[in-house]
This record gives structure tokens, C-alpha cells and sequence, in this order.
């Protein structure tokens, strides 16, 4: 379980987020949405350690990890796949896949699963992953996060700008991955229906603050658009 609770942070003396609190479970979704500039990158970005909190504490699996560098958080089970469907460009699509899976005892059967959830990517193995597409590269990168076996997963906008059938594939393998039991995602989504039928719980934020929460499910997709409308 990864829990937040009270953050504030921002950068240098500008605070951009202001007392939010929630938590991800061990298996399942929580999702975050607002419109851009509501602080929810800042947020995931504490959470991970790419930026110290101004306050509050970042508990993971039980311990608290406020104070551990980005690598440490990593080693207990943490994985970020931020925003632009970052890759390393010039690597094929196996050899982005390749270093992450370097070191690690099951490497090769890692890549074999990841693989598996994202089946269009075996047939772009040997392409260099600056060539493929938007969705492509998406997949690539939530399958990269994947292989250092996460117990939590932050997906940071995993549908910007990518078609519509790959939406539906990435949130096919979100809600296959939770199934298992074994693994908590911490998703911050624009695309409320993508968000809102992954998720068990949904927070959303406005200038930093949480306006509203709720549970999953479409039922909730009126409520989610009146806190956004404020």
C-alpha cells in the first residue's frame, strides 16, 4: 500500500500542492483527476522522490520512505511512467526492454510477461523505439515499469495523446494487472472515463487541493465532472 498523507510541495518557494492525502491499495486502482496546472504531476513526483515535500509524510508498504532518494523507493517496489511516453530513442524496442531487465534473476521470463500484456510490441522488437507511435511507445513504457516487478505502479496521463484502441488496451492490462491481486496502481488521468472504470476510489484536484472523492465506477462520472467544473 502506498500512502500520501498531508503533502505539500511545489518548487523553491511555490507551493503547488497543499495538504493532499490518499492512499493506493494493494490491489486496485486509485485515480487522480483535474484539469492541467491542478498539481497532480507535482504530486506524483513526491511521491517518487523527483521532488522533496515541503510537509507530510510518503509511506510505502508500511514504512515511511519520505526521506529515501527516487532509487531506494524503486528497490521497494515503487515504478513511475511519467508523462510523453518516455523511451530511449535510439534503442530498439528489445533493448529498451533489455536494460531494465539486465541484473535481474527472471529477466528474461520479465520480458517474456510484459511481452504477453502488450502483444503489438513483439512484433516491433527489433524497430528503434523513437520510430514507433505515440501509443506504441506507451505501451513500451508501462511494459519497461513492469519489469521491475512493482507493487506499485504510477501512471502518469498513460492515454495522452494516443488512439483510442490503444486506450483500450492499456486499460484492459491496468485492470488484468489489479485483478492478480498483487499489485496497487496510483493512476492521474484527464479522461474520465478511462479513469473512473479502472478505479475503486478517484480523487479529484483543483489548484492543489482535493475538491472531491469518491468510488469508481461510471456512476461517478456526473460528480467527477461537477468538482471539475469548479
Amino acid at each position: 500500500m502506498l500512502e500520501l498523507i498531508d503533502i505539500r510541495a511545489g518548487y523553491g518557494r511555490t507551493e503547488v500542492v497543499h495538504g493532499v492525502s490518499l492512499r493506493v491499495p494493494d490491489s486496485g486502482v486509485a485515480a487522480v483527476m483535474g484539469h492541467n496546472g491542478a498539481g497532480k504531476t507535482t504530486l506524483l513526483r513526491a511521491a517518487v522522490g523527483l521532488i522533496k515535500v515541503n510537509s507530510g509524510r510518503i509511506v510505502l508498504g508500511g514504512e515511511d520512505v519520505t526521506g529515501l532518494r527516487p532509487s531506494a523507493r524503486v528497490a521497494r517496489g515503487l515504478a513511475y511512467v511519467p508523462q510523453g511516453q518516455q523511451s530511449f530513442g535510439q534503442l530498439t524496442t528489445a533493448e529498451n526492454l533489455q536494460v531494465v531487465a539486465d541484473g535481474r534473476k527472471r529477466g528474461k521470463a520479465l520480458i517474456a510477461e510484459a511481452l504477453d500484456l502488450f502483444p503489438a510490441l513483439t512484433t516491433l522488437l527489433d524497430r528503434r523505439a523513437g520510430l514507433l507511435s505515440g501509443g506504441q511507445r506507451q505501451q513500451l513504457a508501462i511494459a519497461r515499469a513492469l519489469i521491475t516487478e512493482p507493487k506499485i505502479l504510477i501512471l502518469d496521463e498513460p492515454t495522452e495523446g494516443i488512439q483510442p484502441n490503444v486506450v483500450a488496451e492499456i486499460e484492459r492490462t491496468v485492470m488484468e494487472l489489479t485483478a492478480r491481486g498483487d499489485l496497487g496502481v496510483l493512476l492521474v488521468e484527464q479522461h474520465i472515463g478511462f479513469a473512473l472504470q479502472s478505479a475503486q476510489h478517484y480523487s479529484v484536484l483543483a489548484s492543489g487541493h482535493v475538491t472531491s472523492t469518491g468510488s469508481g465506477g461510471a456512476e461517478s462520472a456526473a460528480a467527477v465532472r461537477d468538482a471539475m467544473a469548479i
